[in-house]
């Protein structure tokens, strides 16, 4: 989803379970020190609660949302930390190649009073995604 900053700032991907309709909604402020939280209120929805790419707006996507568990078997065993904080905070680039997906960098901050909160907020999201590497 790469569309104008401002109202990238304020919405995120819900899904209509009705019609399979993404639709933009305001994005929610969420506790920054629970990477677990912060998955479940904005990744999950595409990726999937358990981070496989199966959430229920994945279907009505173009592009399949990635399995974020098969990171670090993807890159030699060791899970990508630096890369994956990368993709989360990149404002120029949509991630994973689909305008589809939200650069969450500027909707963080969104949510965030300073530049420190929002660093905090990504390295908790990364934190739990990290967590979840299959084994």
């Amino acid at each position: 989803m790469r569309t104008c900053c401002c109202v990238m700032l304020l919405s995120a991907l819900a899904l209509s379970a009705q019609d399979k309709e993404i639709k933009r909604v305001p994005v929610e402020p969420t506790p920054m020190t629970s990477g677990q939280g912060m998955f479940k209120t904005y990744c999950a929805p595409c990726h999937g609660p358990g981070g496989k790419g199966d959430g229920p707006a994945a279907t009505s996507l173009k592009k399949s949302p990635p399995d974020l568990t098969q990171l670090a078997r993807k890159h030699d065993g060791k899970f990508p930390d630096a890369y994956v904080a990368a993709k989360l905070r990149n404002v120029d680039q949509p991630v994973h190649g689909s305008k589809e997906m939200p650069v969450w960098g500027p909707l963080l901050s969104s949510v965030s009073r300073d530049t420190a909160e929002t660093q905090l907020r990504i390295n908790n999201i990364v934190a739990y995604i990290g967590s979840i590497q299959a084994k």
